[in-house]
């Protein structure tokens, strides 16, 4: 459960989980041996939330991340999305179900070199589809909102570290997600240009926008406004962080 949040508000529904799992395990079976990823995790993120998720090299951070992300499912327990329970739901309804309420951005970017950089950003609509929408505008409305307005037209080979990861925080937006998971989403950039990523993000989220964000860096988890920290599928701790992103 999450410990921020006022039980009073929790039960009266002014505070809307955006995601929640519920006694969740994740167990991979390794030949003759069972892996146990993620056990009896229960916690829940709420709309507005800024969390960063962490741990050490297998402490089941990538695992639950892809549980959030709806790429996985969980073996035990279940997790909701908006109120929907994914289990329900079959491989159609869980891509239909991603693509309306979930943004990803990754460590490596993950952008199409064909493309330029406004056909990127609406790589994600393709898979919805939105008739009479003219999603061009608002694609370019989110590249400027990045402050990528004056790189439409090129393609990633031509852009910075930087600016790819700019387009994939844009491209990760234009669903107009409820939940906005970033995977390492500054492990490939400089200092420089890791400050300025995660001032977009203090940006974005001082909008409103719930973000998780997955990092094993001290310094980028800091920024958040809460952390969870895991060891060997468990929740080790929670904590509030006294100088996270300001809203």
């Amino acid at each position: 459960m999450d410990p921020f949040a006022s039980t009073s508000a929790v039960a009266t529904g002014t505070v809307r989980a955006v995601a929640e799992l519920k006694n969740v395990e994740r167990v991979y079976q390794m030949g003759n041996n069972q892996v146990r990823a993620l056990d009896d995790i229960t916690c829940r993120f709420n709309e507005g939330d800024y969390w960063a998720i962490m741990g050490s090299s297998g402490s089941g951070k990538s695992t639950m991340l892809n549980l959030l992300g709806c790429i996985d499912r969980p073996t035990g327990g279940e997790y909701y999305v908006s109120g929907t329970p994914v289990s329900s739901l079959d491989d159609d309804e869980l891509s239909e179900l991603r693509g309306a309420h979930i943004g990803f951005i990754f460590q490596s970017f993950n952008l199409i070199p064909q493309l330029n950089v406004l056909e990127n950003i609406l790589v994600p609509r393709f898979y919805l589809g939105s008739p009479g929408e003219n999603l061009e505008d608002k694609a370019m409305a989110i590249a400027e909102r990045v402050g990528l307005g004056s790189r439409v037209d090129h393609k990633p080979r031509e852009l910075s570290g930087g600016q790819q990861q700019r387009v994939a925080i844009a491209r990760a937006l234009i669903n107009d997600p409820s939940l906005l998971l970033a995977d390492e989403a500054t492990g490939n950039l400089d200092t420089q240009t890791t400050a300025e990523i995660l001032e977009l993000f203090d940006e974005l989220h001082a909008d409103g926008m719930t973000i998780l964000l997955v990092t094993h860096e001290t310094e980028v988890g800091q920024r958040a406004e809460q952390v969870m920290r895991l060891s060997d599928g468990n929740i080790e701790s929670l904590t509030r962080n006294r100088h996270g992103a300001a809203r």
